[in-house]
């Protein structure tokens, strides 16, 4: 692949609308803050994929059971679509959501330590679930660690169930 800077990167992401539940206000918020994070500064390079076909977007959805990446160009010409088993993120996520629970709890009435303690724990979750995804797309897709932890934020919400 040449190596052209620009087009190795995300310019529009989108999660599956069929894969998607109502969510509360926090979580849209979430939910939005990871996506203009993503397109503001991102690593996303495909595998085998031209330099002449990035910048690129990306459709994230569930499919039976399946983690999927469909990418396209910037012109939302699909390209091919990288799918990953679920199960190895499940356990992540559970813990990702039960320490956020505990966190957004603590923000109402605990001592500004616990909440700290709890943020650190958090974000500690959060790594590993990034750190995770970045060993599922090797040899699929290139990433940074910054782009794969907004992108884990996004896996995360839909997993959200009504």
């Amino acid at each position: 692949m040449t190596d052209k800077p620009g087009n190795h990167k995300l310019v529009d992401v989108q999660l599956d609308e069929r894969s998607l539940v109502r969510r509360s206000p926090d979580i849209e918020h979430e939910r939005n803050v990871a996506i203009f994070d993503l397109l503001e500064q991102n690593v996303f390079s495909p595998i085998g994929a031209h330099a002449d076909q990035g910048p690129f977007a990306l459709v994230l959805g569930i499919e039976e059971n399946r983690l999927v990446f469909d990418i396209r160009d910037g012109g939302q010409q699909p390209l091919g679509k990288i799918i990953l088993a679920l199960s190895p993120f499940r356990r992540i996520v559970k813990d990702y959501f039960e320490i956020c629970e505990s966190y957004f709890e603590a923000i109402k009435h605990a001592t500004p330590s616990k909440i700290e303690t709890l943020d650190m724990a958090r974000r500690g979750v959060h790594n590993e679930g990034s750190t995770l995804l970045m060993e599922r797309l090797k040899g699929k897709i290139d990433t940074d660690f910054d782009s794969a932890r907004r992108l884990f934020t996004l896996i995360c919400v839909l997993h959200i169930r009504g």
